[in-house]
Protein backbone atom coordinates (compact mmCIF):
# COMPACT_ATOMS: atom_id res chain seq x y z
CA UNK A 1 0.00 0.00 0.00
CA UNK A 2 1.21 3.48 -0.86
CA UNK A 3 -0.22 6.69 0.56
CA UNK A 4 0.17 9.92 -1.41
CA UNK A 5 0.34 13.14 0.62
CA UNK A 6 0.08 16.67 -0.75
CA UNK A 7 1.70 19.16 1.65
CA UNK A 8 0.96 22.75 0.68
CA UNK A 9 2.92 24.90 3.12
CA UNK A 10 3.67 28.58 3.46
CA UNK A 11 6.81 28.37 1.35
CA UNK A 12 6.52 25.25 -0.80
CA UNK A 13 4.13 22.81 -2.46
CA UNK A 14 5.20 19.18 -2.14
CA UNK A 15 4.04 15.66 -2.80
CA UNK A 16 5.35 12.66 -0.86
CA UNK A 17 4.76 8.89 -0.82
CA UNK A 18 4.54 6.78 2.36
CA UNK A 19 4.44 3.00 2.72
CA UNK A 20 1.92 1.11 4.84
CA UNK A 21 4.13 1.53 7.93
CA UNK A 22 4.01 5.31 7.36
CA UNK A 23 7.65 5.44 6.35
CA UNK A 24 8.69 7.95 3.71
CA UNK A 25 9.54 6.18 0.47
CA UNK A 26 12.99 7.02 -0.90
CA UNK A 27 13.10 9.45 -3.77
CA UNK A 28 9.42 10.32 -3.53
CA UNK A 29 9.56 13.99 -2.46
CA UNK A 30 8.67 16.42 -5.23
CA UNK A 31 8.75 20.11 -4.37
CA UNK A 32 8.08 23.56 -5.82
CA UNK A 33 8.84 26.74 -3.88
CA UNK A 34 6.45 29.66 -3.63
CA UNK A 35 6.20 32.91 -1.68
CA UNK A 36 3.32 35.00 -0.46
CA UNK A 37 2.99 38.41 -2.11
CA UNK A 38 3.82 40.91 0.64
CA UNK A 39 4.30 44.63 1.07
CA UNK A 40 4.67 47.23 3.81
CA UNK A 41 0.88 47.54 4.27
CA UNK A 42 0.67 44.05 5.77
CA UNK A 43 -0.36 42.31 2.55
CA UNK A 44 0.30 38.55 2.57
CA UNK A 45 -1.67 36.78 -0.16
CA UNK A 46 -1.09 34.07 -2.74
CA UNK A 47 -2.41 33.32 -6.21
CA UNK A 48 -4.67 30.26 -6.00
CA UNK A 49 -4.42 29.24 -9.69
CA UNK A 50 -0.62 29.50 -9.52
CA UNK A 51 -0.52 27.31 -6.40
CA UNK A 52 -2.72 24.80 -8.22
CA UNK A 53 -0.24 24.67 -11.11
CA UNK A 54 2.63 24.05 -8.68
CA UNK A 55 0.75 21.26 -6.91
CA UNK A 56 -0.21 19.68 -10.22
CA UNK A 57 3.42 19.77 -11.37
CA UNK A 58 4.40 17.94 -8.18
CA UNK A 59 1.68 15.36 -8.77
CA UNK A 60 2.78 14.80 -12.36
CA UNK A 61 6.32 14.20 -11.12
CA UNK A 62 5.55 11.95 -8.15
CA UNK A 63 3.25 9.72 -10.20
CA UNK A 64 6.28 8.67 -12.23
CA UNK A 65 7.77 7.05 -9.10
CA UNK A 66 7.53 3.22 -9.16
CA UNK A 67 5.68 3.16 -5.81
CA UNK A 68 2.97 5.39 -7.29
CA UNK A 69 1.50 2.37 -9.07
CA UNK A 70 0.14 1.14 -5.71
CA UNK A 71 -1.44 4.34 -4.36
CA UNK A 72 -4.41 3.53 -2.14
CA UNK A 73 -5.46 7.04 -1.07
CA UNK A 74 -4.53 10.71 -1.29
CA UNK A 75 -4.34 13.12 1.66
CA UNK A 76 -3.80 16.85 1.87
CA UNK A 77 -2.45 19.36 4.40
CA UNK A 78 -2.52 23.11 3.79
CA UNK A 79 -1.28 26.18 5.61
CA UNK A 80 -4.08 27.69 7.65
CA UNK A 81 -5.97 29.91 7.92
CA UNK A 82 -6.58 30.62 4.28
CA UNK A 83 -9.60 31.56 2.19
CA UNK A 84 -10.54 32.88 -1.22
CA UNK A 85 -13.70 33.86 -3.02
CA UNK A 86 -14.88 31.88 -6.03
CA UNK A 87 -17.47 32.94 -8.60
CA UNK A 88 -20.52 31.05 -9.88
CA UNK A 89 -18.29 28.89 -12.09
CA UNK A 90 -15.94 27.99 -9.24
CA UNK A 91 -13.10 30.17 -10.54
CA UNK A 92 -11.01 32.18 -8.11
CA UNK A 93 -12.14 35.81 -8.08
CA UNK A 94 -10.02 37.04 -5.17
CA UNK A 95 -6.46 36.44 -4.05
CA UNK A 96 -5.89 33.66 -1.54
CA UNK A 97 -5.89 35.42 1.83
CA UNK A 98 -3.51 34.01 4.45
CA UNK A 99 -3.06 34.04 8.21
CA UNK A 100 -0.09 36.41 7.75
CA UNK A 101 -2.12 39.24 6.17
CA UNK A 102 -2.51 42.06 8.69
CA UNK A 103 -4.11 44.74 6.49
CA UNK A 104 -7.45 44.28 8.25
CA UNK A 105 -6.14 45.43 11.65
CA UNK A 106 -8.13 48.66 11.31
CA UNK A 107 -11.35 46.58 11.17
CA UNK A 108 -10.95 45.19 14.69
CA UNK A 109 -12.53 48.12 16.63
CA UNK A 110 -15.68 47.98 14.49
CA UNK A 111 -15.95 44.21 14.92
CA UNK A 112 -15.52 44.56 18.67
CA UNK A 113 -18.32 47.12 18.66
CA UNK A 114 -20.58 44.60 16.90
CA UNK A 115 -19.87 42.20 19.76
CA UNK A 116 -20.86 44.94 22.23
CA UNK A 117 -17.48 44.47 23.83
CA UNK A 118 -18.09 40.79 24.60
CA UNK A 119 -15.04 39.40 22.85
CA UNK A 120 -14.66 36.62 25.40
CA UNK A 121 -17.94 34.92 24.45
CA UNK A 122 -16.80 34.96 20.83
CA UNK A 123 -13.43 33.51 21.87
CA UNK A 124 -15.01 30.63 23.76
CA UNK A 125 -17.57 29.86 21.04
CA UNK A 126 -15.22 29.87 18.04
CA UNK A 127 -11.91 29.16 19.74
CA UNK A 128 -10.47 32.22 17.96
CA UNK A 129 -9.90 35.86 18.77
CA UNK A 130 -10.85 38.91 16.75
CA UNK A 131 -7.64 39.43 14.81
CA UNK A 132 -6.50 40.15 11.25
CA UNK A 133 -5.39 36.52 10.89
CA UNK A 134 -9.02 35.40 10.63
CA UNK A 135 -11.81 35.54 8.08
CA UNK A 136 -14.21 38.13 9.64
CA UNK A 137 -11.66 40.96 9.70
CA UNK A 138 -10.14 40.04 6.34
CA UNK A 139 -13.53 39.89 4.65
CA UNK A 140 -14.49 43.27 6.10
CA UNK A 141 -11.25 44.72 4.74
CA UNK A 142 -11.91 43.31 1.27
CA UNK A 143 -15.43 44.69 1.23
CA UNK A 144 -14.18 48.13 2.21
CA UNK A 145 -11.15 48.24 -0.07
CA UNK A 146 -12.47 46.47 -3.18
CA UNK A 147 -16.28 46.21 -3.19
CA UNK A 148 -16.36 45.25 -6.88
CA UNK A 149 -14.20 42.22 -6.16
CA UNK A 150 -16.29 41.28 -3.13
CA UNK A 151 -19.48 41.48 -5.21
CA UNK A 152 -18.20 38.70 -7.50
CA UNK A 153 -17.95 36.17 -4.67
CA UNK A 154 -20.54 33.42 -4.90
CA UNK A 155 -18.86 31.11 -2.40
CA UNK A 156 -16.04 31.17 0.13
CA UNK A 157 -13.49 28.38 -0.30
CA UNK A 158 -10.25 27.24 1.25
CA UNK A 159 -7.31 26.36 -0.98
CA UNK A 160 -7.94 22.63 -0.50
CA UNK A 161 -11.56 22.99 -1.56
CA UNK A 162 -10.47 25.07 -4.54
CA UNK A 163 -7.98 22.41 -5.69
CA UNK A 164 -10.56 19.66 -5.35
CA UNK A 165 -13.22 21.76 -7.08
CA UNK A 166 -10.92 22.01 -10.09
CA UNK A 167 -10.00 18.32 -10.05
CA UNK A 168 -13.46 16.86 -9.39
CA UNK A 169 -15.54 19.52 -11.19
CA UNK A 170 -17.97 19.87 -8.29
CA UNK A 171 -18.30 21.79 -5.05
CA UNK A 172 -16.30 20.23 -2.23
CA UNK A 173 -16.92 20.68 1.52
CA UNK A 174 -14.41 22.44 3.74
CA UNK A 175 -13.07 20.17 6.46
CA UNK A 176 -13.82 20.92 10.10
CA UNK A 177 -10.07 21.09 10.65
CA UNK A 178 -9.52 23.89 8.14
CA UNK A 179 -12.76 25.67 9.09
CA UNK A 180 -11.67 25.83 12.74
CA UNK A 181 -8.94 28.27 11.70
CA UNK A 182 -11.48 30.69 10.20
CA UNK A 183 -12.88 32.38 13.30
CA UNK A 184 -16.43 31.37 12.37
CA UNK A 185 -16.71 27.70 13.34
CA UNK A 186 -18.82 26.63 16.31
CA UNK A 187 -16.44 23.85 17.29
CA UNK A 188 -18.78 22.45 19.96
CA UNK A 189 -21.47 21.78 17.33
CA UNK A 190 -19.15 21.10 14.38
CA UNK A 191 -21.00 23.67 12.29
CA UNK A 192 -20.63 27.27 11.21
CA UNK A 193 -21.51 29.73 13.91
CA UNK A 194 -24.33 31.28 11.93
CA UNK A 195 -25.07 33.97 14.49
CA UNK A 196 -21.53 35.32 14.42
CA UNK A 197 -21.41 35.03 10.62
CA UNK A 198 -24.49 37.25 10.40
CA UNK A 199 -23.36 39.62 13.14
CA UNK A 200 -19.75 40.13 12.08
CA UNK A 201 -20.35 40.18 8.31
CA UNK A 202 -24.00 40.42 7.24
CA UNK A 203 -27.20 38.43 6.73
CA UNK A 204 -26.23 37.32 3.23
CA UNK A 205 -22.76 36.07 4.12
CA UNK A 206 -24.04 32.77 5.50
CA UNK A 207 -25.12 31.71 2.02
CA UNK A 208 -21.53 32.07 0.82
CA UNK A 209 -20.02 29.74 3.40
CA UNK A 210 -19.18 26.25 2.09
CA UNK A 211 -20.61 22.98 3.33
CA UNK A 212 -18.67 21.32 6.15
CA UNK A 213 -17.54 17.75 6.65
CA UNK A 214 -14.91 15.90 8.63
CA UNK A 215 -11.58 15.20 6.91
CA UNK A 216 -12.61 11.59 6.13
CA UNK A 217 -15.51 12.59 3.86
CA UNK A 218 -13.49 11.26 0.94
CA UNK A 219 -13.96 12.40 -2.64
CA UNK A 220 -13.77 9.88 -5.49
CA UNK A 221 -14.12 10.29 -9.24
CA UNK A 222 -11.78 12.81 -10.86
CA UNK A 223 -13.09 14.90 -13.74
CA UNK A 224 -12.35 13.37 -17.13
CA UNK A 225 -9.31 15.52 -17.94
CA UNK A 226 -7.63 14.75 -14.63
CA UNK A 227 -8.64 11.09 -14.68
CA UNK A 228 -6.80 10.80 -17.98
CA UNK A 229 -3.82 12.81 -16.70
CA UNK A 230 -3.49 10.92 -13.38
CA UNK A 231 -4.65 7.40 -14.21
CA UNK A 232 -3.35 5.96 -10.90
CA UNK A 233 -5.64 8.33 -8.99
CA UNK A 234 -8.80 7.91 -11.06
CA UNK A 235 -10.57 5.76 -8.45
CA UNK A 236 -8.56 6.73 -5.36
CA UNK A 237 -10.26 8.35 -2.36
CA UNK A 238 -9.06 11.90 -1.69
CA UNK A 239 -9.32 12.92 1.96
CA UNK A 240 -10.31 16.50 2.76
CA UNK A 241 -7.60 18.92 3.82
CA UNK A 242 -6.17 18.99 7.32
CA UNK A 243 -4.71 22.15 8.78
CA UNK A 244 -0.94 21.83 8.65
CA UNK A 245 -0.65 22.43 12.40
CA UNK A 246 -3.17 19.70 13.12
CA UNK A 247 -1.29 17.26 10.91
CA UNK A 248 2.02 18.23 12.52
CA UNK A 249 0.69 17.33 15.96
CA UNK A 250 -0.24 13.85 14.76
CA UNK A 251 3.07 13.43 12.96
CA UNK A 252 4.92 14.48 16.13
CA UNK A 253 3.17 11.81 18.18
CA UNK A 254 1.31 14.45 20.19
CA UNK A 255 -2.13 12.85 19.89
CA UNK A 256 -3.26 13.20 23.52
CA UNK A 257 -2.74 15.46 26.53
CA UNK A 258 0.52 13.72 27.50
CA UNK A 259 2.50 15.37 24.72
CA UNK A 260 2.79 18.95 23.49
CA UNK A 261 3.97 19.53 19.93
CA UNK A 262 6.45 22.34 19.29
CA UNK A 263 6.75 23.02 15.58
CA UNK A 264 9.05 25.59 14.06
CA UNK A 265 8.82 26.01 10.33
CA UNK A 266 8.26 29.36 8.66
CA UNK A 267 6.19 30.24 11.73
CA UNK A 268 5.97 28.56 15.14
CA UNK A 269 3.35 26.91 17.33
CA UNK A 270 2.81 24.95 20.53
CA UNK A 271 -0.27 22.71 20.56
CA UNK A 272 -1.80 19.92 22.62
CA UNK A 273 -4.76 17.62 21.95
CA UNK A 274 -6.96 18.34 24.92
CA UNK A 275 -10.59 18.89 25.89
CA UNK A 276 -10.94 22.07 27.95
CA UNK A 277 -13.97 23.69 29.53
CA UNK A 278 -12.63 27.12 28.63
CA UNK A 279 -10.02 28.21 26.12
CA UNK A 280 -7.20 29.89 28.08
CA UNK A 281 -6.76 33.61 27.50
CA UNK A 282 -4.27 34.25 24.72
CA UNK A 283 -4.64 30.78 23.20
CA UNK A 284 -6.93 29.24 20.60
CA UNK A 285 -8.85 26.01 20.10
CA UNK A 286 -8.85 24.42 16.65
CA UNK A 287 -9.73 20.90 15.51
CA UNK A 288 -7.82 17.96 14.08
CA UNK A 289 -11.13 16.21 13.52
CA UNK A 290 -14.53 16.44 15.17
CA UNK A 291 -13.34 14.49 18.23
CA UNK A 292 -9.82 15.91 18.61
CA UNK A 293 -9.68 19.54 19.80
CA UNK A 294 -6.31 21.23 19.56
CA UNK A 295 -5.43 23.91 22.13
CA UNK A 296 -2.42 26.12 21.73
CA UNK A 297 -0.91 29.25 20.30
CA UNK A 298 0.93 30.15 17.12
CA UNK A 299 3.30 33.00 16.41
CA UNK A 300 4.01 34.66 13.10
CA UNK A 301 7.73 34.37 13.81
CA UNK A 302 9.86 31.25 13.48
CA UNK A 303 12.16 30.15 10.71
CA UNK A 304 11.29 33.36 8.88
CA UNK A 305 13.16 35.30 11.59
CA UNK A 306 16.20 33.04 11.24
CA UNK A 307 16.08 33.43 7.47
CA UNK A 308 15.72 37.22 7.65
CA UNK A 309 18.64 37.63 10.05
CA UNK A 310 20.92 35.16 8.28
CA UNK A 311 20.19 36.14 4.69
CA UNK A 312 19.17 39.80 4.76
CA UNK A 313 21.17 41.14 7.70
CA UNK A 314 24.14 38.78 7.92
CA UNK A 315 24.40 37.80 4.25
CA UNK A 316 24.33 34.06 4.83
CA UNK A 317 27.44 33.67 7.00
CA UNK A 318 26.99 30.04 8.08
CA UNK A 319 30.01 30.24 10.39
CA UNK A 320 27.88 32.24 12.83
CA UNK A 321 25.48 29.33 13.36
CA UNK A 322 28.38 27.07 14.31
CA UNK A 323 29.60 29.61 16.88
CA UNK A 324 26.26 29.88 18.69
CA UNK A 325 26.63 26.68 20.72
CA UNK A 326 29.70 28.02 22.54
CA UNK A 327 28.03 31.21 23.76
CA UNK A 328 26.29 31.75 27.07
CA UNK A 329 22.68 32.99 26.89
CA UNK A 330 21.80 36.65 27.14
CA UNK A 331 25.35 37.96 26.90
CA UNK A 332 24.72 40.28 23.97
CA UNK A 333 22.97 43.12 25.82
CA UNK A 334 20.07 43.17 23.36
CA UNK A 335 16.34 42.97 23.92
CA UNK A 336 14.41 41.84 20.85
CA UNK A 337 10.74 41.61 19.96
CA UNK A 338 10.88 39.36 16.87
CA UNK A 339 7.44 40.44 15.64
CA UNK A 340 8.33 40.89 11.98
CA UNK A 341 4.80 40.04 10.81
CA UNK A 342 2.74 41.40 13.71
CA UNK A 343 1.76 39.41 16.76
CA UNK A 344 -0.57 36.48 17.16
CA UNK A 345 -0.31 34.50 20.42
CA UNK A 346 -0.17 35.39 23.18
CA UNK A 347 -0.93 39.14 22.98
CA UNK A 348 -2.64 39.31 19.56
CA UNK A 349 -1.41 42.82 18.75
CA UNK A 350 -1.56 43.02 14.97
CA UNK A 351 0.05 46.46 15.09
CA UNK A 352 3.15 45.13 16.86
CA UNK A 353 6.41 45.14 14.94
CA UNK A 354 9.96 43.94 15.27
CA UNK A 355 12.13 45.84 17.73
CA UNK A 356 15.83 45.66 18.65
CA UNK A 357 16.82 47.58 21.77
CA UNK A 358 20.31 48.01 23.17
CA UNK A 359 22.49 48.16 20.04
CA UNK A 360 25.86 49.79 20.65
CA UNK A 361 29.25 49.97 19.02
CA UNK A 362 30.11 46.70 20.70
CA UNK A 363 27.22 44.82 19.03
CA UNK A 364 28.37 42.22 16.54
CA UNK A 365 26.68 40.04 13.98
CA UNK A 366 26.71 37.00 16.23
CA UNK A 367 25.00 39.05 18.95
CA UNK A 368 22.19 39.96 16.56
CA UNK A 369 21.67 36.35 15.46
CA UNK A 370 21.72 34.96 19.00
CA UNK A 371 19.40 37.67 20.34
CA UNK A 372 16.77 36.99 17.66
CA UNK A 373 16.80 33.23 18.11
CA UNK A 374 16.58 33.60 21.88
CA UNK A 375 13.74 36.11 21.42
CA UNK A 376 11.65 33.60 19.45
CA UNK A 377 12.29 30.95 22.12
CA UNK A 378 11.25 33.38 24.86
CA UNK A 379 8.03 34.32 23.05
CA UNK A 380 7.18 30.63 22.71
CA UNK A 381 7.91 30.09 26.40
CA UNK A 382 5.00 32.45 27.18
CA UNK A 383 2.67 30.13 25.26
CA UNK A 384 4.15 27.09 26.99
CA UNK A 385 3.37 28.67 30.36
CA UNK A 386 -0.24 29.34 29.29
CA UNK A 387 -0.68 25.67 28.37
CA UNK A 388 0.11 25.05 32.05
CA UNK A 389 1.09 21.40 31.91
CA UNK A 390 4.62 20.73 33.12
CA UNK A 391 4.01 16.97 33.08
CA UNK A 392 3.52 16.75 29.32
CA UNK A 393 6.51 15.93 27.14
CA UNK A 394 7.45 18.51 24.51
CA UNK A 395 7.97 16.91 21.07
CA UNK A 396 9.89 19.35 18.88
CA UNK A 397 10.11 19.22 15.11
CA UNK A 398 10.35 21.31 11.99
CA UNK A 399 13.17 22.07 9.61
CA UNK A 400 14.27 25.20 11.42
CA UNK A 401 15.10 23.38 14.66
CA UNK A 402 16.77 20.47 12.92
CA UNK A 403 19.05 22.84 11.04
CA UNK A 404 20.06 24.72 14.19
CA UNK A 405 21.02 22.57 17.22
CA UNK A 406 21.83 25.73 19.16
CA UNK A 407 18.26 26.96 18.69
CA UNK A 408 16.86 23.68 19.99
CA UNK A 409 19.06 24.13 23.09
CA UNK A 410 17.60 27.63 23.57
CA UNK A 411 14.09 26.18 23.54
CA UNK A 412 14.87 23.72 26.35
CA UNK A 413 16.40 26.46 28.47
CA UNK A 414 13.65 29.01 27.71
CA UNK A 415 10.90 26.51 28.58
CA UNK A 416 12.89 25.01 31.48
CA UNK A 417 11.77 21.56 30.38
CA UNK A 418 13.30 18.73 28.33
CA UNK A 419 12.83 19.01 24.57
CA UNK A 420 12.43 15.77 22.61
CA UNK A 421 13.98 16.67 19.27
CA UNK A 422 12.40 14.52 16.60
CA UNK A 423 14.43 12.74 13.95
CA UNK A 424 11.40 12.80 11.62
CA UNK A 425 11.90 15.32 8.84
CA UNK A 426 8.34 15.34 7.45
CA UNK A 427 6.08 15.59 10.47
CA UNK A 428 3.18 17.34 8.70
CA UNK A 429 3.02 14.88 5.80
CA UNK A 430 3.56 12.00 8.23
CA UNK A 431 0.57 13.19 10.24
CA UNK A 432 -1.63 13.19 7.15
CA UNK A 433 -0.54 9.64 6.33
CA UNK A 434 -1.29 8.50 9.89
CA UNK A 435 -4.76 10.04 9.76
CA UNK A 436 -5.47 8.33 6.45
CA UNK A 437 -4.28 4.96 7.72
CA UNK A 438 -6.48 5.27 10.80
CA UNK A 439 -9.52 5.82 8.58
CA UNK A 440 -8.60 3.16 6.03
CA UNK A 441 -7.42 0.37 8.33
CA UNK A 442 -8.40 1.35 11.88
CA UNK A 443 -4.77 1.64 13.04
CA UNK A 444 -4.47 3.93 16.07
CA UNK A 445 -2.56 7.17 15.72
CA UNK A 446 -0.02 6.19 18.37
CA UNK A 447 0.76 2.80 16.81
CA UNK A 448 3.80 4.22 15.00
CA UNK A 449 5.53 6.65 17.40
CA UNK A 450 7.98 9.08 15.82
CA UNK A 451 11.70 8.56 16.14
CA UNK A 452 13.38 10.88 18.66
CA UNK A 453 16.88 12.04 17.72
CA UNK A 454 17.82 13.19 21.23
CA UNK A 455 16.43 14.71 24.41
CA UNK A 456 17.82 18.12 25.34
CA UNK A 457 17.75 18.81 29.08
CA UNK A 458 17.62 22.39 30.39
CA UNK A 459 20.66 23.66 32.27
CA UNK A 460 19.85 25.64 35.46
CA UNK A 461 22.32 28.47 34.88
CA UNK A 462 21.23 28.94 31.27
CA UNK A 463 17.60 28.87 32.41
CA UNK A 464 18.34 31.64 34.92
CA UNK A 465 20.03 33.84 32.32
CA UNK A 466 17.16 33.43 29.86
CA UNK A 467 14.58 34.21 32.53
CA UNK A 468 16.29 37.57 33.00
CA UNK A 469 16.16 38.10 29.25
CA UNK A 470 12.46 37.20 29.19
CA UNK A 471 11.69 39.77 31.85
CA UNK A 472 13.43 42.46 29.79
CA UNK A 473 11.46 41.37 26.74
CA UNK A 474 8.18 41.55 28.66
CA UNK A 475 9.07 45.00 30.01
CA UNK A 476 9.84 46.29 26.50
CA UNK A 477 6.60 44.81 25.15
CA UNK A 478 4.57 46.46 27.91
CA UNK A 479 6.18 49.84 27.36
CA UNK A 480 5.37 49.67 23.63
CA UNK A 481 1.98 47.92 23.67
CA UNK A 482 0.54 48.13 27.17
Amino acid sequence: MTLLVIDLGSSSARTLLFDDDVRLIDGSICSRRHDFATDSSGLAVADAPQLRYLVEDCLDEVLAHPAAQLIQAVGLATFVGNWLGVDEMGAACTPLHTYADTRSRSQIPALLAKLSGDAESYHQATGCLLHPAYLPAQYAHLRGSDPECEAKIARISDIGGYLYRCWFARDIPTSLSVASWSGLLDSARSDWHWDYARLLVDENFSAKLPLLADYDAVQVGLADAYAARWRQLRDCPFFLALGDGAAANVGSGAVDADRIALTIGTTSALRVVKHVDRVPAGLWRYLIDADMPLVGGATSEGGNVYQWVMEDLLLGDEKLEMQLAARAPNGHGLTVLPLLAGERAPGWRADASGTIHGIGRHTGRLDILQAHLEAVALRLSLIYDLLNDETAEVMAGGGALQSSPAWARMMADAFDTPIHLLAETEITARGVALMMRRSLDGVTLDAEPPEVERVIEPEPERVRLLQRARQRQLDLYRRLYA
